[in-house]
């Protein structure tokens, strides 16, 4: 089936287990169909949520990659917090050494194929015994190794700021990109998610289009984190921020699949193909 184009290439998120059914992922069940159903809407990619690295034998996902003719846009590391509860930031050793060692696990997996982790809420916050600035530290060594670790893959490892009812590190992208500057921490991108933007930045444009040199990947979502064209959320001016900023990677719909998933994987498809001739 031919389909017309995208500016930039996309992916779907595809989850699979059941501690994240509510979650804000447009396919949820078996990897078969959550491929076969982003290949005949016309997805370039897929970006994967598993229940951890030993989940899936890499060499099944590459078949289904191989037989539609997907990539792997992204692996999430969620599991580690919404199944195992995991932190970078516990004030625990043992519990953050857990938390690090399933980070270099996913990012081994997610390698070998092709594809970059995604810290989000695994990330954790600052609070109680933990200082700010302790958390602070945990989270740029973790950055650092997760970083190392990536590169033979010759992917880089993206980090999401999230907002402020998920994580009080960081929630701006600007201050996000500072912190992975400051630290020199290298091979880590930023993920810009843009429902988490909607609630933070007070220029959500502007905000891309400064943090375009960091930019690694883009979650894109309205403002209710539907697909984009059904809440308050304007695309032209994202459009227009990431093609000025030269952005070359995926726009991912993380969404909650309503009134269901097609309908929400076509509506977020036919929000970037508007654009297309622009």
């Amino acid at each position: 089936m031919s389909h017309a184009p995208s500016p930039f290439r996309t992916a779907v998120t595809l989850c699979t287990f059941p501690e994240a059914a509510a979650g804000p992922f447009v396919f949820h069940g078996t990897l078969e169909d959550g491929f076969a159903k982003a290949a005949a809407h016309g997805f370039d990619a897929v970006e994967l949520f598993l229940p951890g690295p030993d989940a899936v034998p890499v060499e099944e996902i590459l078949a289904l990659a191989d037989q539609h003719k997907l990539a792997i846009a992204a692996v999430g590391s969620g599991a580690g917090m919404v199944k195992h509860g995991l932190s970078l930031t516990d004030p625990d050793a043992g519990q953050r050494e857990k938390a690090r060692t399933f980070l270099r696990e996913m990012i081994h997996f997610a390698g070998k194929l092709g594809a970059p982790v995604i810290l989000g809420s695994m990330q954790g916050k600052s609070g109680g015994t933990v200082s700010r600035e302790q958390a602070l530290d945990w989270l740029a060594e973790a950055l650092q190794e997760a970083g190392a670790a990536a590169a033979p893959y010759g992917v880089p490892f993206l980090y999401e700021a999230l907002n402020r009812y998920e994580t009080n590190l960081f929630n701006l992208q600007a201050a996000a990109a500072a912190f992975l500057e400051e630290r020199g921490i290298a091979n880590v991108k930023l993920l810009a998610d843009l429902f988490h933007m909607n609630i933070e930045e007070d220029d959500v444009a502007a905000a891309l289009m400064a943090a375009g040199p960091w930019l690694g990947h883009v979650h894109w979502a309205d403002s209710q984190r539907l697909a984009m064209g059904t809440g308050h959320t304007d695309p032209a001016p994202l459009v227009a921020a990431l093609r000025q900023a030269d952005y070359t990677g995926y726009v991912s719909a993380e969404i909650f699949p309503r009134p269901d998933a097609d309908a929400a994987a076509a509506q977020t498809l036919a929000s970037l193909r508007a654009f297309a001739a622009v």
